[in-house]
């Protein structure tokens, strides 16, 4: 390893990160100036990368856990030839910039996920690892690997604090992931101060008791850091976490304290900390030329990498075109396996979580790439996978079904991270009110695009005696307010096939299929075209002779309970729609929605949830609303709809008035 020219390049990580958070007058200098070695490091001697094309598939990952530092991210891919341009590095935090405040996926070369929230970074990183020893298993041979790549990560003590890292790094202790190794910047300093105020447990005890190997050393020492790789990579049956003693903010005037976290240095810090580096201290955006020249020595040994690669790829694909065309399936979400559709009939009666398993392995058998689980709840969310190779562990690495345990925020983060490194169609499952668990991770998801299923069983009151705690009533609108966040809530058994058809097609958005715990009496479809029309996001499900006098928009068990109502009423005309996905309802034309409502003089909106939603659709906002906007009771199901007043006859006598 060529020190000095390690050293030229965690040099220049520090200068471009101060100017650049000195020119945007904003952002978090501190882990770019302390943690500048291991970025050095890793992207000169340890990585298998090729910054020439960023998508090589069997590329090592490196995920910036610490995400407020992306100016350290965003120095060394610059500097290793990424398309990250000194014009771009200039342009930090402002709009339309790709150097963005925080790493975000698809928007900048090199960047392999979305990271900012403390510790969702680090639980992706055990994702894509995870992802990684399922594909090895499933398409290595006993000639030719081409899955056989590392997942880093770097953390603060911000990441560690949070629990989602603890979650998922307790779940890759257990399913002894060797080949995630996490880098843990330890400058002892955060926001308010000292991180001994919160923070002063034995970090290297709690990991080793999850598993893990547990290594020190020093973040100035680039041959130590080298070392402690190597041993980390030798170790098969155990992630290892690797604790660099570091300063923060290291070479400012103010190194070492909780001043150079979180904001510009300012000018005269700058250029003492320039002098301290032993750069010229007024020139802004300085590279030490032997960085450029380092990363140039190196560009046609990451070329090699590849292109080795590629020709055992070749080879591989040559040997084994069936599981070549597995590879590209598994790669493209395209079909495995040709399989009859799921057939229920209009009046099947079942719990729309029961049709929803039936649906789940179905798409499973059909698409090979379809892997997941749920939090300790396969039996009552109907995820269990059949004939999908068993259970995912240590020691059964081409299992399907991946047993989370109760880790929802987890379970969304590794769920990331599985689809970020690419080959696998990832869902997860809980209980409706528990999707308040991991919705940051959703956000985030949603953020990046991914195309994720959520499966969200016990949907409302009707979970019964398990009382209010676990009887969500604001989930569902919560759900819909995130930006791009899919939400399909079907009415019985047939409309739960159509859901699971529109989460699969969907390519660049999370997906929640949102089910009943209870059974659910299934109901003729006027619509004759309803199949197609429910991909809309609406469509007719009971109509009546000529304009109706009352029209209820009903979601998920509320239309058979709507249908229920209708039938109890006599001289009135009440045509049902079922909305399957309010959001693409609210987002329909004018025309469109007035061709649903058929002209009625009055709108009714009917949803065992609350009624915020609704109140711009319905006649009258006193009147018109079915909803519950209180918490449930303890008790039977069908006794909790009679004390809240929420049954069909209920429905009726609204109708009536």
């Amino acid at each position: 390893m060529n020190e000095k020219a390690i050293n030229a390049v965690a040099t220049s990580i520090r200068s471009l990160s101060m100017d650049a958070i000195q020119k945007a007058n904003s952002g978090h200098p501190g882990t770019p100036l302390g943690a500048a070695e291991v970025a050095a490091v890793l992207y000169g001697e340890i990585l298998k990368h090729n910054p020439a094309d960023s998508k090589w598939a069997d590329r090592d990952r490196f995920v910036l856990s610490a995400g407020h530092g992306s100016m350290l991210l965003y120095s060394i891919l610059h500097l290793s030839g990424y398309k990250v341009t000194m014009d771009d590095i200039k342009s930090f935090r402002q709009v339309g910039s790709i150097c963005c405040g925080h790493p975000e996926y698809g928007v900048t070369d090199g960047v392999e996920c979305t990271a900012g929230p403390l510790g969702q970074g680090v639980s992706m990183a055990v994702g894509m690892a995870l992802a990684e020893s399922m594909l090895a298993a499933r398409f290595n041979t006993a000639s030719h690997k081409i899955v056989d790549h590392y997942t880093y990560s770097l953390v603060g003590e911000g990441c560690l604090e949070e629990g989602v890292s603890s979650e998922a790094c307790s779940l890759a202790g257990t399913l002894k992931l060797g080949k995630l190794i996490v880098f843990y910047d330890q400058n002892k300093i955060t926001i308010d101060g000292s991180s001994d105020i919160t923070f002063d447990e034995d970090v290297a005890k709690r990991y080793e008791a999850y598993g893990w190997q547990v290594l020190k050393g020093d973040m100035y020492k680039p041959a130590e850091i080298l070392k402690l790789t190597e041993k980390a990579k030798n170790c098969k049956d155990k992630p290892s976490l690797i604790i660099l003693k570091s300063v923060i903010g290291k070479s400012a005037p103010n190194e070492g304290s909780a001043d150079t976290h979180g904001a510009a240095l300012g000018v005269d810090n700058v250029k003492k900390a320039k002098e301290n580096l032993g750069i010229p201290a007024d020139q802004d955006f300085y590279v030490v030329p032997e960085a450029y020249e380092y990363f140039e020595s190196k560009k046609a040994a990451f070329a090699k990498a590849e292109e080795d690669w590629n020709k055992e790829f070749e080879a591989w694909a040559k040997e084994n075109p069936e599981l070549k065309k597995q590879w590209d399936a598994w790669h493209n979400d395209q079909a495995t396996a040709e399989v009859a559709d799921v057939e229920f009939a209009a009046t099947d009666k079942m719990a729309t979580r029961a049709a929803g398993g039936k649906m789940l392995n179905l798409m499973a058998q059909r698409y090979g790439n379809l892997v997941g689980g749920s939090a300790d709840l396969a039996g009552p969310n109907k995820t269990a996978l059949k004939d999908c190779d068993g259970i995912y562990s240590a020691e059964n690495r081409i299992g399907r079904t991946i047993e989370f345990g109760i880790r929802e925020f987890a379970m969304s983060a590794l769920c990331s991270g599985m689809r970020l490194h690419g080959g696998l169609r990832p869902f997860c499952a809980t209980f409706l009110v528990f999707a308040d668990y991991l919705r940051p991770q959703l956000r985030l998801a949603s953020l990046m695009k991914l195309p994720l299923i959520y499966i969200f069983t016990h949907d409302s009151i009707y979970v019964g005696e398990d009382g209010p705690t676990h009887q969500p009533v604001e989930t569902l609108s919560s759900l819909r307010s995130i930006p791009g966040v899919q939400v399909l809530r079907p009415g019985d058994a047939q409309e739960t096939s159509a859901a699971w058809e529109m989460a699969m097609a969907s390519k660049d958005h999370p997906v929640c299929i949102v089910l009943t715990r209870q059974d659910i009496q299934g109901y003729e479809k006027s619509d004759s075209d309803w199949k197609k029309n429910i991909k809309k996001g609406a469509y007719i499900a009971r109509n009546c002779e000529g304009t109706p006098d009352i029209t209820v928009l009903a979601t998920g068990s509320e239309v058979s309970t709507s249908i229920q109502a209708a039938d109890m009423v006599s001289g009135k005309k009440i045509r049902v729609v079922s909305v399957i996905d309010y959001n693409m309802f609210d987002n329909m034309t004018q025309e469109e929605q007035d061709a649903l409502i058929g002209g009625a003089k009055r709108v009714v909106a009917a949803e065992a949830g609350i009624s915020s939603d609704w109140k711009q659709f319905v006649t009258n906002k006193k009147t018109d609303l079915f909803c519950i906007d209180r918490f449930g009771e303890s008790g039977p199901a069908a006794k909790v709809a009679e004390h809240l007043k929420f049954t069909a006859k209920d429905l009726a006598e609204l109708l009536n008035k």
